[in-house]
């Protein structure tokens, strides 16, 4: 379902225009779901200035998600997007080889169709939560890879941590994995991978801070380690300095490419949990 916008407006006013057959809550709740796209783009925020010959396009769920085992955000025929939940690993290790991200939602495709195929795009760390992309062809998947830095135009974060940061734009610092995999900022640039990670604090309450990270690398363990070695380790992150939580507060929030063959953009959002409003909204000493 899909149609041409005619003026210029905030989305969620167009969309009561264009689509006079369905109700508001409706609408939002596919903005909510991401399934609202704009010339090929998924959008979920109400207020997103549209202009004339611009098109939405309502694209419903698939009813297979619901057998998914992870929460699709975004499914099409090259790209496979979910919410991964914290503590599930990404990819198989040498200890655990079907807890993974990959391999559920690779044996949910395999049954649906057995001639589907998935790839593993990047990953996230074990305790992160949020945006996953698989592509569905390996040619596509080496596209993306090999041309990582142009194409990959944006991949943002929500972490709450200790303190109150000054905002940053463009840190660079050098990142350096020892041989009990934890990773630090090193002065040393030889055998060291550069780093590149801004952050904006977005709410505070004097003892912990939302903060708006964004990278442009993606190193190992990278939001976590510079936050750690700037003194604001992130709630829940043992392994850097943190207090222990029921979980590790970084979320992956938004990834945003172009597409090597087309040239088409997707953004890919994962809500925000609210376990972060939650936590920030206690009371200073509680969390």
């Amino acid at each position: 379902m899909e149609k041409q916008v005619k003026r210029e407006g905030p989305l969620l006013e167009i969309l009561l225009e264009l689509f006079q057959e369905l109700s508001a809550k409706k609408l939002k709740n596919y903005l909510k779901k991401g399934a609202i796209l704009v010339n090929n783009q998924t959008i979920t925020q109400y207020n997103y200035p549209v202009k004339p010959y611009d098109i939405i396009k309502i694209q419903k769920e698939n009813k297979t998600h619901h057998k998914s085992p992870l929460k699709i955000l975004y499914e099409d025929k090259d790209f496979l997007v979910v919410d991964k939940p914290p503590h599930l690993l990404s990819i198989a290790t040498e200890k655990e080889k079907e807890k993974t991200a990959y391999h559920k939602m690779r044996e949910f495709i395999k049954n649906r169709h057995y001639q589907e195929k998935l790839f593993v795009l990047h990953r996230l760390d074990q305790e992160t939560g949020g945006v996953l992309v698989f592509v569905k062809s390996d040619l596509l998947k080496r596209k993306l890879q090999e041309n990582w830095n142009h194409l990959i135009l944006e991949r943002e974060y929500y972490a709450l941590v200790h303190g109150v940061p000054q905002d940053k734009k463009d840190y660079i610092c050098y990142l350096k994995e020892d041989a009990t995999y934890q990773v630090s900022v090193t002065q040393k640039q030889k055998d060291a991978k550069k780093a590149i990670t801004s952050f904006q604090v977005m709410k505070t309450n004097g003892s912990l801070s939302l903060l708006k990270v964004q990278i442009k690398t993606g190193r190992k363990n990278q939001i976590r380690a510079v936050l750690s070695y700037l003194g604001y380790p992130i709630l829940g992150d043992k392994k850097y300095g943190g207090k222990k939580a029921e979980r590790l507060f970084l979320q992956a929030t938004c990834l945003k490419l172009k597409h090597p063959t087309t040239s088409q953009v997707y953004e890919f959002k994962s809500p925000l949990p609210i376990a972060f409003e939650q936590k920030l909204n206690q009371k200073r000493g509680k969390e």
